[in-house]
């Protein structure tokens, strides 16, 4: 296989992660990213002493990130350090009951014991019945791009695919096992790691729940950024340079395949092949807009419907709260209700479930002493057309603060040193995504069977894509996960172009 020019548009994770296996594989690359720091919607901000991580806040499947270092001949461990997060969440209802969800089984067996005596008896059942779905996964979800259940069915036998509970949602599956509508809730909501309803997800997403309590959640010392860090060093360690405020305007296409692209400053870049790091229904109507077939392309992919976005604030807070941990989420009174509002009226939640990270429980590092950094946020939907959020901005700051005083953050408000809010509109316009989108587009049993985007262009010949929005989906592992097998399909396509 002879080396190619390869160009990654966008450096988020995906972009970056392609961009390292494709150099592993002998390519020439370069990363344009249009921002002036590399990571995508993973990203930093400062102010007052804090620091927070404005995108992801909890690192799980840590073996992507390992696979993905092993293939350029390097260890993750060199790069990065992970520490465990125990208890993985804390969780808080209205009723006042408390849900500590423990890595350590017999603890939240004893727990679950308190809510449901049948529930305690079946936690253990419904984590074996995650673990083979996560199983089942890793011989086809994690290893392969997949378009659809076509190329799914070249990696199962037929008792396979049933054993993957086609006809059912998340939420069937978690009402089979449990009584308790506390757990129920608190086990719903891990589909929200992709950003979806537990309503419409397919059950196969009931793995998560293994993902969590299987395998654990991880912290990244000295914040989530320094994943990003590590891959932009790797990045320079094997001679690929990644441009940052180098905005790309357009894909040049020639005789139906992708031949270069044009910088916002008219400057011209010739390559092979171009990886996108865009979401693909964006980069259509954007960096393909003067080309006819992806505007037809566009209307094949509505099924694809953005995933939620996101309400977020940063707040310095002049206090510790002692009742919090690392993880917490403030759940709604009735999730069936809340997850209608936002997926299917895409109306944000009037009582929405609120996560608030604070890593500063951590590492002190994050916050001043006796001070802890606030990152909160509230899944709201993504914007639709002209759409703004703007006009929410304030009274949605309220309806959180007020819902986080009310179930236990007492005197928040008079504890805000510093702030900073970040609502659709903004990542739209920071990361292109469809509405805002934080996960890419949402896992759907009927609308599109839970399948992603297909990675390889069905429009344009040598153009790929990487990212939420294509296979595997949304989420640190996954997006980065999309860059290694985008690669994977890159190679097969190069090899099976040489034979011909």
């Amino acid at each position: 296989m002879s080396s190619k020019n390869i160009i990654v548009v966008g450096g988020g994770l995906g972009g970056l992660s392609a961009a390292i296996r494709l150099r592993a594989d002998g390519h020439m690359v370069t990363v344009l990213e249009k921002n002036e720091r590399a990571g995508g919607k993973l990203n930093i901000r400062a102010g007052k002493g804090y620091t927070f991580d404005t995108g992801p806040s909890i690192l799980t499947m840590p073996w992507v990130l390992e696979q993905l270092f092993a293939s350029a001949g390097r260890s993750l461990s060199d790069y990065l350090k992970l520490s465990r997060i125990e208890p993985q969440w804390r969780t808080f209802f209205e009723d006042g009951v408390q849900i500590d969800l423990d890595g350590d089984l017999p603890q939240l067996l004893a727990k679950v014991g308190e809510l449901s005596r049948h529930d305690r008896e079946r936690l253990l059942p419904y984590l074996e019945h995650a673990r083979k779905l996560y199983d089942l996964s890793i011989k086809s979800f994690y290893k392969s791009s997949l378009s659809g259940r076509t190329d799914l069915r070249h990696h199962h036998s037929l008792k396979e695919l049933l054993a993957m509970d086609p006809l059912k949602t998340v939420a069937q599956t978690t009402a089979n096992y449990f009584d308790s509508p506390h757990l129920r809730q608190l086990l719903n909501f891990l589909v929200m790691y992709v950003g979806s309803s537990p309503y419409s997800a397919p059950a196969i997403l009931t793995q998560l729940a293994y993902v969590q309590l299987g395998l654990g959640i991880f912290y990244v010392e000295g914040g989530m950024y320094n994943i990003a860090r590590a891959m932009l060093k790797l990045l320079e360690e094997l001679s690929v340079e990644v441009r940052t405020n180098a905005e790309v305007s357009s894909i040049v296409v020639e005789n139906g395949q992708a031949a270069g692209v044009r910088l916002a400053n008219g400057d011209l870049m010739l390559a092979d092949i171009i990886v996108c790091n865009k979401e693909v229904i964006p980069a259509y109507s954007s960096l393909l807009g003067d080309y006819a077939p992806a505007a037809a392309a566009q209307k094949k992919l509505a099924k694809f419907v953005p995933s939620v976005s996101g309400h977020v604030l940063l707040l310095g807070v002049n206090r510790t709260f002692p009742n919090m941990k690392h993880h917490n989420f403030f759940m709604s009174k009735d999730p069936e209700r809340e997850f209608h509002r936002i997926f299917v009226e895409r109306l944000p939640a009037e009582d929405p479930t609120v996560y608030v990270g604070i890593s500063s429980k951590t590492d002190s590092q994050q916050a001043p002493d006796g001070k802890e950094n606030w990152f909160v946020l509230t899944h709201v939907p993504a914007l639709q057309g002209e759409e703004s959020w703007i006009y929410r901005r304030e009274y949605y700051r309220e309806l959180v603060l007020e819902k986080l005083e009310r179930m236990g953050a007492t005197g928040l408000r008079s504890a805000i040193e510093f702030e900073y809010d970040f609502v659709p509109d903004d990542l739209q316009a920071l990361y292109g995504s469809n509405g805002g989108s934080i996960y890419g587009v949402v896992s759907n049993r009927k609308l599109n069977g839970g399948f992603k985007i297909a990675s390889r262009s069905t429009v344009v010949d040598k153009l790929y894509f990487v990212g939420g929005s294509v296979h595997p989906g949304g989420g640190v592992p996954m997006v980065t996960l999309s860059g290694q097998l985008t690669a994977d399909l890159i190679r097969l396509d190069l090899a099976s172009q040489a034979v011909m």
